[in-house]
């Protein structure tokens, strides 16, 4: 009676194998339930990237840059970064050109509510919104990382 092992290889391979899907369709559905937004004002030009003010008015000493460095990698066009020493509780998001789409895309990205996007139209500004970072920064998608 001889004593045969049979071959570990093919049962490596199968579980292998199994985890590659299970992490492709959780890597999926992930996708469908969070979409990434897109930077972009009009989904048919690709020159219309949104355009944003990052205001850190936080208190904690960097929060403007970081948030300026999140959404540049997002793709959006961050045109100006700045302080004020006014504490908000909330970050909010405000519209400057009457275009409520472009500031939802960026409340969105940064896990901003909606119910905290307001609309301030100023043309002075070459922008489309303004970002307000208060004092629940913490709950925001640069800081969650």
């Amino acid at each position: 009676m001889t004593d045969e092992r049979k071959p570990l290889w093919p049962w490596i391979v199968m579980i292998t194998l199994g985890v590659v899907v299970i992490v492709a369709i959780a890597s999926l559905v992930w996708r469908f339930v969070n979409p990434p937004v897109s930077p972009l004002a009009n989904e048919e030009d690709p020159r219309s990237v949104i355009q944003v003010e990052v205001v850190n008015a936080s208190g904690r000493s960097g929060a403007g840059r970081q948030v300026m460095e999140f959404l540049r990698q997002r793709g959006f066009d961050v045109v100006e970064i700045g302080n004020d020493t006014a504490r908000p509780r909330r970050s909010s998001v405000i519209d400057r050109v009457g275009d409520r789409t472009s500031a939802r895309k960026v409340a969105q990205s940064l896990g901003i509510a909606d119910s905290l996007i307001t609309t301030d139209l100023d043309s002075m500004r070459f922008l489309q919104s303004s970002i307000i970072i208060g004092a629940d920064l913490d709950n925001l998608e640069p800081f969650a990382e």
